[in-house]
C-alpha cells in the first residue's frame, strides 16, 4: 500500500465511498427494473376477463418503489441537497472560521 498524507487519504476514502454509493444505486436500479418488469408481466398474464391492465394495482409497486429510487438517486448524485457529511463538514468549518475571526477581531 502506498503512503498517503492524511488529506490524500481522506480524499481517497471519500472517492471510494462515492464509487460504492454509485455502485449501490445501480444495483438498486437494476433490481427495480427487473422486479417491476416481472410484476407487470405477471399482472398482464393473470388478468381476468373484463379486468383492465391500466389499474392502480398494476402500477402501485413501481410508483412507490420509484419514489424510493428517486430518493436514493438524490442522495448519491446531489449530496448537497440533504444534510450530508460534506454539508456537516462545511458548516463546522464555517463556524470555526467565524469564531476565529471573532477572536482575532479583539486581539
Amino acid at each position: 500500500m502506498e503512503d498517503y498524507s492524511f488529506e490524500e487519504q481522506k480524499r481517497l476514502d471519500r472517492a471510494r465511498k462515492k464509487v460504492e454509493d454509485i455502485k449501490g444505486f445501480y444495483k438498486h436500479l437494476s433490481a427495480y427494473v427487473l422486479v417491476n418488469i416481472f410484476l407487470i408481466v405477471m399482472q398482464a398474464i393473470n388478468l381476468k376477463p373484463g379486468e383492465s391492465f391500466w389499474s392502480w394495482g398494476t402500477f402501485i409497486t413501481p410508483l412507490s418503489w420509484g419514489i424510493g429510487l428517486l430518493a436514493h438517486w438524490l442522495t448519491v448524485y446531489n449530496r448537497h441537497m440533504f444534510f450530508s457529511r460534506d454539508w456537516e463538514e462545511r458548516k463546522i468549518q464555517e463556524y470555526m472560521d467565524r469564531e476565529k475571526s471573532k477572536a482575532s477581531k479583539w486581539e
